[in-house]
C-alpha cells in the first residue's frame, strides 16, 4: 500500500484557478498552510480543473490565472523544498480516480451537499446544470485520495465535503479492499478564520468588488481602506463608536499588534479619535504585511519561468505518489494493466497438470 514516506501526516488541500489572491484567501487558507510545512507533509494543488466547473465557458485565461496563484503562494511563504507544490491537471491520474469514483457514487449523496444548492440559487449569471458541477465533490475526493491524505484542513463550509470524500473512500474498500483497506479515510481539520470583511462590510469576495490584493501597492491598499464602511452608530466625530460591530475594528483584530489594538478599542469608544485616523493605522498593518510577501512576488515575475518550474517539479513529485496509488486502485478492481489470468483459468490450468 501507498504511504507517507515518513512519520508526519499527509495533507492535500488546494485553491482554484482564479487569478490573484485577495486578503481573505490569505487569512482563510493561505497563512495556515504556511505554517503547516513543518508539521506535516502537504501536497498543495493550483485546481485549475474545478475553475472549469463554473467558468468553463472561457478557459483563455486559466494557465495565466493558475500561475498568478502560484506566485501569491510563494510570496506568502509556501516552500517547495518543503512542501508539494502542483497543477492539478498535470497529474491526469486525477482524472481517472475521479472517473472510478463516480461509477459508486450514489446521486443523492452528490445532491445532498450544501454548497450545490446554494451555489446553483446564488450563482444565476452561469449555467450550472452540468455534470461536471454536480461531480465536483468527486473530484474533491480524487484529489485527496489519490495522496491518501490524513487530513484536509477546511473552514466549516467545506466539512460536508470531506464527509464526502470519506463515505466514498469506505465505499471503495467495502466494494474493492478483500486484500486490506485501500483508501484511509481522511479527517477534517479545522483551520481558525478569522471574520475578515470586505471594503463593504460583506464577507471579503472577488464577486462583490470588496477586495484588497495582496499585490496591491501601498497607496492603493490605503484608498481602499478609507472607503471601507465603519461603526454605523459613529454619525459624527464626535460620536462614541463600538470596534467590535465595525469592519475596520475587524481588520485590527487581525493584523495589528497589541499596542494599535488598545489605542483603538480606547480612542474609539470614547471618539477620542476619528475613522479616518483609525483606518490609516489599519492600512499601516496591511501594508507591513504585505510588502514582504510583493518584495518576495517581485522575484518571481520578473522570471516567471522560476515559478513554473516549480510547479512543473511539484507536478512530477506529485504523479509519482498519484501512479502508486493508480495502481493499487486498479489492482484492487480486477484492472491492472499487468495481464494475470482470471482465477477460474488459473485453477483450469492448475487442474489440467
Amino acid at each position: 500500500m501507498t504511504t507517507s514516506t515518513n512519520l508526519r501526516k499527509r495533507v492535500l488541500s488546494g485553491m482554484r484557478s482564479t487569478g490573484k489572491l485577495h486578503l481573505g484567501n490569505y487569512v482563510g487558507a493561505l497563512a495556515n498552510w504556511v505554517r503547516m510545512q513543518d508539521e506535516y507533509e502537504c501536497f498543495f494543488e493550483v485546481a485549475d480543473w474545478h475553475a472549469l466547473t463554473t467558468d468553463y465557458a472561457d478557459t483563455s485565461r486559466v494557465k495565466e490565472n493558475s500561475l498568478e496563484v502560484a506566485l501569491d503562494w510563494l510570496a506568502a511563504g509556501l516552500d517547495p523544498e518543503k512542501s508539494v507544490i502542483f497543477i492539478q491537471s498535470h497529474v491526469p491520474a486525477h482524472a481517472e480516480l475521479h472517473l472510478l469514483f463516480s461509477m459508486i457514487t450514489p446521486l443523492g449523496w452528490l445532491e445532498r451537499v450544501p454548497t450545490y444548492k446554494e451555489q446553483r440559487e446564488n450563482i444565476k449569471d452561469k449555467d450550472l446544470g452540468t455534470y461536471g458541477f454536480l461531480g465536483y465533490p468527486v473530484l474533491q475526493s480524487a484529489d485527496i485520495l489519490i495522496y491518501k491524505a490524513n487530513v484536509v484542513p477546511v473552514g466549516e463550509d467545506q466539512v460536508a465535503h470531506v464527509e464526502l470524500t470519506r463515505e466514498i473512500a469506505r465505499r471503495f474498500n467495502s466494494l474493492y479492499g478483500q486484500r486490506g483497506e485501500v483508501f484511509p479515510e481522511p479527517q477534517s481539520l479545522l483551520t481558525p478564520a478569522p471574520k475578515l470583511p470586505g471594503t463593504d462590510g460583506r464577507k471579503m469576495s472577488k464577486s462583490y468588488g470588496n477586495t484588497i490584493l495582496l499585490t496591491d501597492p501601498e497607496p492603493l491598499v490605503r484608498q481602499k481602506l478609507k472607503t471601507m464602511v465603519t461603526d454605523p452608530a459613529r454619525v459624527r466625530r464626535s460620536d462614541p463608536g463600538n470596534p467590535d460591530v465595525c469592519p475596520v475594528g475587524d481588520v485590527h483584530k487581525i493584523f495589528s499588534d497589541r499596542a494599535t489594538l488598545d489605542k483603538v478599542d480606547e480612542g474609539c469608544r470614547s471618539a477620542g479619535i476619528g475613522c479616518i485616523e483609525c483606518k490609516s493605522w489599519a492600512a499601516n498593518a496591511l501594508v507591513q504585511l504585505l510588502t514582504p510577501m510583493q518584495e518576495r512576488r517581485k522575484q518571481f515575475e520578473e522570471n516567471p519561468r522560476l515559478a513554473w518550474d516549480i510547479l512543473e517539479a511539484g507536478s512530477q513529485r506529485a504523479r509519482a505518489v498519484a501512479a502508486k496509488t493508480i495502481a493499487e486502485v486498479r489492482q484492487a478492481m480486477g484492472m491492472s494493466l499487468d495481464y494475470e489470468p482470471p482465477e477460474s483459468v488459473a485453477q483450469g490450468t492448475d487442474a489440467a497438470k
